[in-house]
């Protein structure tokens, strides 16, 4: 298999990490990035032929476009361009205030969108690259207490699928991975609660209490989530949807069901809303 280059972004997360380590394990290239370089030495003194680190703070489209020149000035292009950066909200939709779910796009969508247009051009150039956008099992499902959350993955997968559809002709393809809940230390770091709580909200407590009782327990595997996300890159015939563990699978079932009954139980009314 040929030796590939890769783009991850936020490579000091948990998630992040394990990706990133895994990829030079197996004698990739890489450009690892963080707000904060130092966090990634211990990546430098392992792998210091094949990885080069680069600052990228997403609110920042230059920073992305120089992110991408390092990939073609150290190791001559691009093939594998991985968004795996995100920020979190929790509160109700009444709750949060504008300084704090604007952000959530600004990191989530936003930035995910400068880093892609900046690596596009690159990619292009060689047929046979991925783009792997990272959304979760709120993507697909709505639920209760992350809903400016919620508004950020679904817009990463409408943009996923149409980014599909415009480079598949070319050669590339995007894989959107939709996990479930992994024990990193993502809801202890980057999942803020909302300053304003609502009394009326009370009785939707789960999101308020669910980071306090999950961080660190949840079931999912990091490290064998990271094989499967290598496996469908190398496929031939990379998914553009990707579940994984039990919860997301569940969640997605549930998603398309609840779907089908409210387009079926309607069905006779609303397609009769054409001219006649």
């Amino acid at each position: 298999m040929k030796k590939m280059t890769w783009l991850i972004t936020n490579c000091s997360s948990d998630l992040g990490r394990h990706l990133a380590a895994a990829v030079l394990a197996r004698g990739d290239q890489l450009i690892a990035t963080a707000r904060q370089p130092e966090a990634l030495q211990a990546l430098m003194q392992r792998f210091p032929e094949t990885v080069r680190v680069c600052v990228l703070n997403l609110t920042r489209p230059e920073m992305a476009q120089a992110a991408v020149g390092l990939a073609v000035k150290a190791f001559g292009g691009l093939d594998v361009l991985v968004n795996n950066a995100g920020y979190g909200m929790a509160g109700a939709i009444e709750e949060d205030a504008p300084d704090e779910y604007r952000p959530v796009f600004e990191v989530n969508v936003f930035g995910l969108i400068e880093v892609t247009r900046a690596a596009l051009p690159v990619l292009r150039r060689r047929p046979g690259g991925r783009i792997v956008n990272f959304s979760s099992t709120t993507g697909i499902a709505g639920s209760v207490g992350s809903g400016y959350y919620v508004a950020a993955k679904f817009a990463v997968e409408g943009l996923s699928e149409a980014l599909d559809q415009e480079v598949r002709p070319l050669g590339l393809r995007v894989i959107i991975v939709e996990h479930g809940p992994l024990r990193t230390a993502s809801l202890g770091r980057s999942v803020g609660p909302a300053r304003r709580q609502i009394r009326d909200y009370d009785r939707t407590v789960e999101h308020r209490i669910y980071r306090e009782h999950n961080d660190g327990k949840q079931v999912g595997d990091p490290a064998k989530a990271v094989a499967v996300i290598l496996r469908a890159v190398d496929s031939a015939a990379p998914p553009l949807h990707l579940p994984l563990g039990p919860m997301d699978h569940a969640a997605t079932d549930h998603k398309l069901g609840s779907f089908s009954e409210d387009i079926d139980a309607w069905r006779q009314l609303a397609i009769a809303s054409d001219f006649d």
